[in-house]
């Protein structure tokens, strides 16, 4: 009767154990998550303060650009239907950007995934 007893207690405290150590466990990731993005936060502290004051100098300026072309821009977003088919813009002597339009052998070299090969 006692190896039966015995053998009982062992499986009724041996669930609460694991519980025990799977709780540990959780906190003891939750806890290493919470640190690593403590130290994450900051590392990056200095970069982020460095953009804020960045974006209020550039704000107002960068507000007038969008006001002023936002029209032009959205015609010609209209207009493209597929951005891959041209080269990346290129501004003249005279300041005027101008887009080139690949030729039918420059769209067949470039690969049709969108991967990159570096």
């Amino acid at each position: 009767m006692k190896p039966i007893m015995t053998a009982l207690c062992i499986a009724l405290t041996a669930p609460m154990g694991v519980q025990a150590e799977e709780d540990e466990g959780y906190n003891l990731m939750e806890e290493g998550a919470r640190l690593f993005l403590e130290g994450l936060q900051l590392q990056m502290e200095p970069a982020i303060e460095e953009l804020q004051g960045f974006a209020q100098e550039i704000g107002p300026e960068m507000q007038s650009f969008f006001l002023e072309m936002g029209p032009a821009f959205r015609d010609l977003m209209s207009e493209v239907e597929d951005w891959s088919a041209y080269h990346p813009p290129e501004t003249l002597p005279n300041g005027d950007i101008i887009l080139r339009r690949k030729t039918p052998d420059e769209e067949a070299t470039v690969p049709e995934s969108g991967e990159t090969d570096l």
